[in-house]
């Protein structure tokens, strides 16, 4: 254990001398306060560390002390439900402790010591184990069991393994090594968050994360597995689609991290969340996930460090072969803190200020995800999806967090200010974004064998409408042909009827694949009849002002329950309006 003393203070820097024996990324003690930091850089002896509390007050000559273990998170019961800082401590035992302000140097578990949980084992004595294997359960909330594992490198033979009612550090079972040395095994483990959790093999994302959001789920499918961003200007709507995806995502296990956002929106999460019911389950939406909140009041450096901590919490239960799907709220607030400190630490400053190792970092973190064989003889599949939000300034998508996010992600939900002040949401805008995942044989296989032809079909409208939009700007909508008015009908229809979805309404918040389909033919049916119609001489004023469309536009507020009924009788209605125009013509 090295120590050392204080020689220089700037913010959230700390520059500590004595600390030859130290290492990189070794969690510090701060002073007599003990404020817990993390080094980050070694010249000689002297040590730079980054402060992850409130640094005033500090000065030369205090002491500092290694505690000689990289930053780490404790994964075991206790995790769901709970509210963590941006290094995993407990937000709520910290307030029963010391009150609603946050005092400096508290030193609190994670995961509360005393609370015992019923472990029920999987194996029994005698049982060959390797890292990776599950040994027991432990029925952690009504949704979620967790499953106790054997911690990475050990391997060996079950000597004793009890039943019964055990804190997170009561020793639940006991493993012989093949050099004859027993090894005690906890419902708890630490792993250091700036590594990844291993496993046997990555597989390809071939299956979509199914939303309920129909922008994304037709449009711009995102893997499970997957990655995707989410940038957008302030007020587009960035944080009520990073909700709705942890609302209805499917997903086992949600990992939200509020990342240096406005304070009073992570209260709103905070509020909301236990308050939400599960559409799954009908229990309360936080028995199924785990919060992280680092407001942009916190400390900037925790800031930095509540990406990793939530990922490594995530790729926890991906081992245990659940899907987990982790919302980051946003990742520019996590590059302004590693620009900070990179300004604090006096390196050269790369574009727009950011470390010139801005787009590995990013990398790091996203490469984390995936669909993944876990380690241990059974080899669970489990899948990590995550979802960074991006706050570019001024909806600025050149500027270089966004650019470097592009590089690395395979979907980009692109945010449109213009779409969300003419209160259209989600506000994703059809023509900038784009997903790279190829999950069409699987909506064709599963949905319906016309799936992407129809999406395709749907593109194309909504493009050529943008195309014959600039020439009414320029001349007027008398200028257009009635089969291009009839075009920009169908995509209206589209965009007002099919990808504008009210978040707050009870039946709209949530499609199914298959009711998506439905909607997509309605609008196409619509479209082909009526384009047939202007073939025999009737009037496009007479297609606009169909009956129907009403219909077609409530569709999307009808139950699932009464879906297919009200589908076939909409099809019927436009048939028998649009033949009763032929017959009128032809009179």
């Amino acid at each position: 254990m090295s120590k050392g003393t204080i020689k220089k203070v700037a913010g959230p820097l700390v520059v500590a001398e004595g600390m030859r024996d130290a290492n990189m990324f070794d969690v510090v003690r701060v002073s007599d306060q003990r404020l817990i930091g993390e080094i980050i850089e070694i010249h000689g002896d002297q040590a730079s560390i980054q402060v992850y509390e409130e640094t005033s007050g500090l000065g030369p000559g205090e002491p500092v002390e290694s505690t000689g273990t990289p930053l780490s998170v404790e994964l075991g019961p206790g995790l769901i439900g709970s509210i963590f800082d941006g290094i995993q401590r407990p937000l709520v035992d910290i307030m029963e402790a010391t009150g609603t302000n946050l005092k400096r140097g508290v030193e609190i578990p994670s995961l509360k010591r005393d609370k015992k949980w019923h472990f029920i084992p999987t194996v029994k004595v005698g049982d060959v184990v390797e890292a990776g294997d599950i040994i027991g359960t432990v029925e952690e909330t009504d949704i979620v069991t967790q499953k106790i594992m054997i911690p990475y490198q050990i391997n060996g033979i079950i000597k004793s393994i009890n039943e019964g009612d055990f804190t997170v550090l009561d020793t639940v079972a006991v493993l012989e090594k093949g050099d004859g040395t027993t090894v005690n095994i906890t419902l708890m483990q630490k792993w250091p968050v700036r590594i990844g959790r291993p496993y046997k093999q990555k597989l390809s994302p071939d299956k979509p994360l199914v939303t309920g959001q129909r922008v994304v789920d037709t449009l711009f499918p995102i893997a499970k597995g997957g990655v995707a961003a989410v940038p957008g200007p302030f007020g587009s709507g960035k944080t009520v689609v990073q909700h709705q995806l942890a609302k209805w995502a499917e997903a086992d296990i949600i990992v939200y991290i509020g990342c240096g956002e406005r304070g009073n929106e992570m209260t709103d999460v905070l509020n909301e969340f236990p308050e939400l019911k599960d559409p799954k389950t009908g229990k309360s939406l936080m028995e199924r996930t785990v919060l992280i909140a680092n407001t942009s009041d916190m400390p900037v450096a925790a800031r930095e460090a509540s990406i990793y901590v939530g990922i490594t919490i995530a790729e926890y239960f991906r081992d245990m072969g659940y899907s987990v799907a982790l919302m980051a709220d946003s990742t520019s607030r996590w590059a302004e803190a590693l620009r900070e400190m990179s300004g604090r630490l006096e390196e050269m400053p790369g574009e727009e200020g950011y470390p010139a190792y801005l787009g590995s970092r990013l990398a790091q973190f996203y490469e984390r995800a995936g669909r993944v064989i876990s380690l241990g003889k059974e080899g669970r599949e489990g899948t990590l999806s995550a979802i960074g939000a991006v706050s570019p300034p001024g909806g600025d998508i050149s500027e270089p967090v966004s650019q470097a996010t592009l590089r690395i992600v395979k979907v980009f939900w692109s945010l449109d200010a213009n779409l969300a002040y003419r209160r259209h949401f989600p506000a994703i805008n059809w023509l900038t974004s784009y997903s790279l995942y190829n999950l069409g044989n699987w909506f064709n296989a599963n949905v319906n064998d016309k799936w992407m032809e129809l999406r395709q079909r749907i593109m194309h409208l909504l493009n050529d409408e943008a195309e014959l939009d600039e020439i009414v700007k320029l001349v007027g909508m008398d200028a257009l042909s009635a089969p291009d008015r009839l075009k920009l009908e169908a995509a209206r229809s589209i965009r007002e009827d099919f990808l504008h979805q009210d978040a707050f309404h009870e039946v709209d918040t949530y499609t199914d694949l298959d009711k998506q389909f439905m909607m997509m033919e309605l609008v196409l049916q619509y479209y082909d009849v009526s384009l047939g119609a202007l073939s025999k001489g009737v009037s496009i004023d007479s297609l606009v002002k169909l009956a129907v469309r009403e219909n077609i536009g409530r569709f999307k507020y009808v139950s699932t329950d009464k879906t297919a009924a009200e589908f076939d009788d909409i099809l019927q209605k436009l048939q028998v309006e649009v033949d009763n125009l032929v017959n009128k013509e032809e009179a």
